[in-house]
């Protein structure tokens, strides 16, 4: 799960996605939640780690309720600099689709904020197959966790009981929190997404 693997399924000629490198800072670690209407409809839930975003793609995208569990993909690291991509993936292309962020903000161990202890923690947790972590989105807020099970890129993202755990779905919510737009979606509204695709071709 590396940035070559993100360049190598990317032709950067054809894609506005950013290319892949790392990054460094000194701020607490970030988090992102794009929902991307590529073959499949999905959310793709990231975290920052070393200098990448780590990735997993979710199906039915989070839940605030504890009892419900939502497989997470595990897919390729994806760079920093994607957090901020919003737009149309031109079809053909991996991928291919629309993206918005759903959600965005900070993460940090339920212990402390400290984005020094937090990195070391969350690295050695993943390698282990099992992360706890508070997200400060806002969408998404309170105690998570994720583990790995099964199949090498299976895992399970479960929310904890706690003050933000909700019974409603949260997906229901659809715009985006940095630009306020929905997905052109090819399911939402397909004589739209229709035009995208014969945009697309032309790139």
């Amino acid at each position: 799960m590396t940035l070559t693997m993100y360049n190598k399924k990317r032709n950067f000629k054809k894609t506005p996605e950013p290319k892949g490198m790392k990054a460094r800072h000194e701020e607490a670690l970030r988090f992102i939640v794009q929902k991307h209407d590529a073959s499949q409809l999905h959310y793709d839930f990231r975290l920052e780690m070393d200098g990448v975003m780590k990735s997993w793609a979710v199906p039915k995208g989070p839940s605030l309720n504890p009892t419900e569990k939502r497989l997470a993909m595990q897919v390729e690291d994806h760079p920093i600099s994607y957090n901020t991509f919003e737009g149309h993936i031109p079809l053909g292309q991996y991928g291919g689709g629309d993206v918005i962020v759903w959600d965005q903000g900070t993460y940090h161990l339920p212990q402390t904020t400290n984005p020094y202890i937090n990195e070391k923690v969350f690295i050695d947790e993943l390698e282990r197959g099992r992360m706890k972590f508070v997200l400060e989105g806002k969408k998404l807020k309170g105690i998570f966790s994720l583990f790995h099970f099964g199949e090498k890129n299976q895992w399970m993202l479960v929310k904890f009981q706690d003050m933000y755990a909700r019974k409603t779905d949260i997906t229901k919510d659809p715009r985006s929190v940095v630009s306020r737009k929905k997905l052109i979606g090819r399911r939402e509204d397909p004589k739209k997404y229709a035009k995208a695709v014969k945009k697309s071709k032309k790139v």
